[in-house]
């Protein structure tokens, strides 16, 4: 196969590279220039998209004797990515940007570009496997579970999942891949791994939330709507979060508080105590479902997991219409009952992915939670 290895400048993707040239396909490398103000050099494990990093991926490309391109796809991913999680934090939710940039960037600008161009799938070096089942393609978790990228996978779908390699899927450990990279030769095989948001390189969200939104004052209240205290911004907050809350007056029973609820529209910002954040319920709009999932309508037994590494917990699922406008037909989506274990904190904006074992059956992302039937922190609702 004519495969389309996406270098990232880290060991990860480096390796996923080596390894679709060793099973004998015709590779080339590509780095995604994603930043339209790339720095000089990378602040540790903190940022991508680096000058450095591009260097990275070059000399492991001359290590592996592969052509190496660098694509500027800036614009594409500063109109999607960052222009959703801006979108999303203004509007009182809670975005994944790594599920937004597998959705438009490494799965649909970087593939149907690379499809264009004669190339039959993209190699990256997620920790996901694929496995061939009666004809398909089913995506599973890593055996790696402290590593496991299926949660953000799981946007991709069926038909791009046709189109996508993961070379790293049956390794179990980071430690096994850098052993990798060391024996072939490749120099990032010490090279620290990224994390945090990647736009977001000094890790100051809220910063970078109020460079570009402004300050916009408003109140914080508990659960019956008295005013605790005062805010820059009800986008800077999230369901679940305690620091950052600035509030001078403590709780009554000294316990204490979370934020309960994000609300735009009043610029308001709900908190009370931890176990008004439990939730039993979810609901979910646009769904995306794999082969061989039930789309019927009828209820099945699941797991589900609404964070990258969050613990799955047992539910019953099903595809189920959500109620739109008044106008507006009824949308797609899916509906969860947890059937065990409470989740606490699950936030409008968040995915949530189903699974049954390892294997990935759909993913939404959350539009409510509730718990017993009751939406949280109903005395102070929209």
């Amino acid at each position: 196969m004519r495969v389309l290895a996406a270098m990232s400048g880290g060991v990860d993707s480096a390796v996923a590279a080596a390894l679709a040239v060793e099973a004998g396909h015709e590779v080339v490398g590509v780095h995604m220039a994603l930043s339209r103000t790339r720095d000089q050099f990378r602040t540790g494990s903190r940022g991508c998209c680096s000058i450095e990093d591009a260097g990275d991926a070059r000399r492991a490309a001359d290590v592996l004797g592969i052509p190496y391109y660098v694509w500027d796809l800036s614009e594409r991913f500063e109109e999607t990515v960052v222009a959703d999680f801006l979108a999303e934090y203004e509007a009182g939710r809670t975005p994944n940007p790594c599920v937004r940039c597998n959705e438009h960037i490494k799965f649909e600008a970087l593939l149907d570009r690379a499809t264009a161009l004669g190339f039959d799938a993209v190699a990256t070096g997620h920790y996901a496997q694929v496995v061939e089942r009666d004809g398909r393609r089913e995506l599973h978790r890593s055996p790696n579970t402290e590593k496991d990228q299926s949660y953000v996978l799981a946007v991709m779908g069926p038909d791009r999942l046709r189109r996508a390699l993961f070379p790293l899927g049956g390794y179990a450990s980071k430690a096994e891949v850098r052993a990798e990279a060391e024996r072939r030769g490749l120099s990032v095989s010490a090279k620290p791994d990224s994390y945090d948001i990647c736009f977001v390189a000094d890790g100051d969200t809220h910063g970078f939330l109020r460079d570009r939104l402004g300050a916009r004052p408003g109140e914080i209240v508990d659960a019956e709507g008295v005013v605790l205290g005062e805010h820059d911004g009800a986008y800077a907050f999230t369901v679940g979060q305690r620091k950052g809350l600035r509030i001078d007056r403590p709780a009554e029973d000294g316990r204490p508080r979370y934020v309960l609820d994000v609300q735009p529209v009043q610029n308001r910002v709900v908190v009370g105590p931890a176990e008004l954040l439990t939730v039993d319920t979810i609901a979910g709009t646009g769904p995306v479902w794999f082969d061989g999932a039930d789309t019927s309508g009828a209820w099945f037994d699941a797991e589900v997991q609404v964070r990258a590494h969050g613990e799955p917990v047992p539910a019953r699922v099903r595809a189920a219409a959500q109620g739109g406008p008044d106008d507006a037909a009824p949308a797609p989506g899916l509906e969860v009952r947890l059937t065990g274990e409470r989740l606490r904190g699950v936030a409008p904006g968040q995915s949530v992915v189903v699974y049954d074992g390892t294997r990935v059956v759909g993913q939404a992302t959350v539009s409510a939670a509730s718990r017993s039937g009751a939406p949280r922190a109903a005395a102070a609702a929209r």
